[in-house]
């Protein structure tokens, strides 16, 4: 669980300025600029003055740091470590079923967020508590807390599906399935009116309105809900248009950073595969939950997925379908400290996958790089990482680039190469420089399509 507490770092800002200053190579005097003089980085560094937000700023951007790390010595904001908090406690909650865990979790952001006037987080918390009155049979509790959220117009039934159920469960549970099949009739006429191609949601709330009525005694209307949106399905889109949504979804999802959205966009398209019995996509939608359990550290969770996902795909898979599962093999390993199995993946990896496809080789020579650095070989880490690093820049994807530059830095100073670390935490500084502008790029493209 992820313990993001946002606490002051015993290194002072003078002696973190100092560090970074030296580390870059500057003098008091380089780094100064109009209205930072050197004498006054000079009192700074001694810690007689603090600087100002002007100040900040601008030795920020010259180090190549933000300013909230050079004020605090964290490397994230408070409302990012808040949201980091969130979607760990979120995804402890839907995936280890460790309620009072997760509880906990959420009444302190919750205390947090409200504390520091950030109402969009304290809402999600509580709404997050809602779920989990819920999940211990306190309906009440989980009424109130969901109708709160929804009132907040934080979510919405398209948005968030699980919220609109759980509160009509939890009506149901009250004995009030009236309020349950009013609020399941309107989230079926929004969904329909809002995503008319999206029969999967459609349904799912028309079955949840036909329970409703069920329980009310209102069979027919009930048995003409069910047939409408059966009928419904049968005019839709094939379930493999339908499936490819959800995946450009999670897609989506998971390079905003949203991991829980990610894996429920995901589950939902390997259910739809499930039904439809397409072992080729089943394959691709499993390996893709691996990728992102992986990248969560949840390396054990992650294990059957890869295995299904390389039993599905049999004789049907595409080379770089099976460049990418030895790849997140290679991952897997890696983090289990199986080095020498790591390699073999990442280089089967390699022979598998055209030399054309630039980004995913770059992403194969990472985790290449990743495994000889556990296996202690750190020259041929220190060659994967270049290479690496030189083909995620070719294919713009600068991120990436940046962070595996990032860890060859750290590989280099834990070898003792303290200046070429230096160098090549300065490319990382670099690459991540152009994310912003291909964020600005596509941002602008959004807005005129």
């Amino acid at each position: 669980m992820f313990v993001m507490e946002r606490v002051q770092t015993d290194e002072s800002i003078g002696t973190r300025l100092r560090r970074l200053r030296l580390e870059k190579g500057f003098s008091q005097r380089e780094l100064s600029a109009p209205g930072v003089s050197y004498a006054y980085i000079s009192r700074i560094e001694a810690g007689s003055r603090r600087p100002s937000v002007k100040a900040l700023r601008e030795l920020a951007r010259k180090l190549g740091v933000s300013a909230d790390y050079l004020e605090t010595g964290s490397e994230i904001s408070d409302a990012d470590a808040r949201e980091l908090r969130l979607a760990d406690a979120e995804l402890q909650l839907r995936l280890t079923g460790d309620i009072e865990g997760a509880e906990r979790a959420l009444l302190e952001i919750a205390e947090d967020a409200t504390q520091a006037g950030d109402l969009a987080a304290a809402s999600r918390a509580r709404l997050g508590l809602g779920l989990a009155a819920y999940a211990r049979a306190s309906y009440a509790e989980a009424a109130a807390r969901l109708e709160q959220a929804i009132e907040s117009g934080m979510v919405s039934p398209l948005t968030r599906p699980d919220v609109y159920a759980t509160l009509g469960r939890a009506y149901d549970e009250l004995s009030f399935p009236e309020r349950a099949a009013e609020l399941f009739e309107a989230c079926l006429d929004e969904v329909s009116e809002r995503s008319p191609d999206d029969v999967t949601i459609q349904v799912r709330y028309a079955t949840l309105l036909s329970y409703a009525l069920t329980d009310m005694g209102e069979l027919a209307a009930a048995h003409r809900v069910v047939g409408d949106a059966l009928a419904r399905a049968e005019d839709a889109a094939d379930p493999y248009t339908r499936v490819r949504l959800c995946w450009s979804m999670a897609r989506i999802s998971e390079r905003e950073g949203s991991a829980a959205t990610a894996l429920q966009y995901v589950r939902r398209a390997i259910a739809l595969l499930e039904a439809s019995d397409d072992s080729l996509f089943l394959a691709r939608a499993h390996l893709k939950c691996a990728s992102i359990m992986i990248a969560q550290e949840k390396v054990l969770q992650a294990g059957p997925h890869l295995d299904l996902a390389e039993r599905l795909f049999a004789a049907t898979a595409e080379p770089g379908d099976v460049a990418w599962l030895r790849t997140e093999q290679a991952k897997r390993a890696t983090r289990l400290g199986r080095s020498d199995e790591a390699i073999d993946a990442a280089k089967q990896a390699l022979e598998i996958l055209p030399e054309n496809f630039a980004g995913d080789r770059g992403q194969i020579w990472w985790a290449l790089a990743e495994a000889y650095a556990v296996e202690g070989n750190d020259v041929e880490a220190a060659n994967a990482y270049r290479e690496s690093i030189e083909l995620l820049s070719s294919a713009s994807q600068w991120r990436d680039a940046s962070l595996a530059a990032r860890a060859f830095a750290k590989l280099l100073r834990r070898a003792g190469r303290e200046t070429d670390a230096l160098d090549i935490l300065e490319q990382a500084a670099d690459l991540a420089e152009r994310i912003r502008p291909a964020a600005t790029q596509a941002a602008q493209a959004s807005t005129a399509r």
